[in-house]
């Protein structure tokens, strides 16, 4: 079918947020399947990252075991009492190391693949104008770029951190940290993918966050879907392409219900 009768990718919204965002947010991951196997690029960089991704994942996992029982003994020594406590801090640091890792290693690693999926899927949605090559944009999006993920890592950390003392509460507490820890995740993983293309099109991070503020059932949504996707093997390999070709998808779709504005070319 040609490429300019094929049905638009790109979700349609409300004019309001409601409920019914959180199934388009929820269904963006399958849609961007489609996307991947209908478009040769994206399926050739999909596979690329997948397999970096892969090879990631199975080091984090491995590697913060020994890590966290270092980290653990060196704060509260071995022996007697400072085992057990020892062996609490352990999993504590490890569960915190994975999470933070997983969430923001892959990315780091498949940073040069991001841009590339990103205007492939935009390409792919149509009603895109490429902006002409000039030295000056290109060093102001390098900055917007460098800006947006010094806030993206600090939003993920800083989270994190101030989850970390629920741990302190016996029994109830490590449950309470498990719980908020994965929504805080949720939200960030759509913070990190969204940003992508906004950055791309130079718009500031706090786009980012007000977009997700006034679409908060399709923010959750989309980053519930990852999520789940992030902690099921083999699928997870899949998460950086899925979630770069949805994110962008998303971007799309905010901006055509005049959420994001329409930068100048």
């Amino acid at each position: 079918m040609p490429s300019s009768i094929r049905r638009s990718p790109i979700p349609r919204l409300g004019p309001a947020s409601s409920v019914a965002d959180l199934f388009v947010g929820l269904g963006l991951p399958l849609r961007s399947v489609g996307v991947m196997f209908s478009t040769p690029k994206l399926l050739g960089l999909t596979l690329l990252a997948s397999a970096v991704t892969g090879l990631t994942l199975v080091g984090l996992v491995v590697g913060a075991g020994p890590v966290s029982h270092r980290l653990a003994e060196a704060l509260v020594g071995d022996g007697g009492w400072r085992s057990a406590a020892a062996a609490v801090l352990t999993v504590v640091f490890y569960v915190t190391l994975v999470v933070a890792g997983v969430l923001s290693v892959p990315n780091l690693l498949l940073a040069p693949l991001q841009d590339p999926m990103s205007e492939a899927t935009e390409a792919r949605c149509g009603d895109v104008e490429a902006p002409a090559f000039s030295v000056g944009r290109l060093v102001h999006g390098a900055l917007v770029s460098v800006r947006h993920a010094v806030w993206r890592i600090s939003l993920l950390l800083v989270g994190l951190l101030a989850l970390l003392p629920l741990n302190l509460v016996p029994v109830a507490g490590s449950v309470a940290y498990a719980v908020t820890s994965a929504l805080w995740a949720m939200w960030w993983l759509t913070a990190e993918y969204l940003s992508g293309p906004m950055a791309r099109h130079l718009l500031p991070f706090r786009d980012v966050l007000r977009a997700m503020l006034r679409r908060r059932w399709l923010s959750f949504g989309f980053g519930a879907a990852l999520y789940v996707m992030l902690w099921v093997p083999v699928v997870n390999f899949f998460l950086v392409p899925v979630a770069v070709v949805s994110g962008t998808l998303l971007f799309r779709a905010l901006q055509t219900a005049g959420e994001v504005a329409r930068p100048a070319v």
